[in-house]
C-alpha cells in the first residue's frame, strides 16, 4: 500500500478554508492535519475520521472503513471511512465533512 501524495496535496488545497492544513508521511501514506490534529489519511484513498454519529452517513453513501492486512488477517479500522468520491472535488462538502471529522 502506498499513499498518493498528489491526492493528499489536492485534499489540503481543497481544505484551505479551514486554515492551516498540513500533510505528513504516515505508515506508507499521508496524514492530514489541521492545527496539529489528525483528522484524515490518504492511503491511495482519502479517509476521514468518523464518530458513531457520522458513521451511518458514510455507510449510506457507500463508503467503507479503512482496512489492512497484518499477520495473515484483515484489520478493519472503523474510526476512518473512505470519503465519497464526489465530495473530494466539492470544496464545500469536503470542508463540511472535515469540520465534522475535527469536532
Amino acid at each position: 500500500m502506498s499513499g498518493s501524495r498528489s491526492l493528499a496535496e489536492h485534499v489540503a488545497d481543497q481544505l484551505a478554508p479551514l486554515g492551516a492544513v498540513t500533510v505528513h508521511r504516515y505508515f506508507g501514506g499521508w496524514a492530514v492535519r489541521s492545527h496539529g490534529r489528525q483528522f484524515a489519511m490518504v492511503m491511495d484513498t482519502l479517509y476521514f475520521r468518523v464518530d458513531d454519529a457520522a458513521r451511518s452517513s458514510y455507510e449510506e453513501a457507500g463508503s467503507v472503513p479503512f482496512s489492512y492486512r497484518a499477520a495473515g488477517r484483515e484489520v478493519v479500522v472503523r474510526s476512518y471511512y473512505s470519503v465519497p468520491a464526489e465530495a473530494i472535488d466539492d470544496r464545500s462538502e469536503l470542508c463540511a465533512r472535515a469540520r465534522a471529522a475535527l469536532a
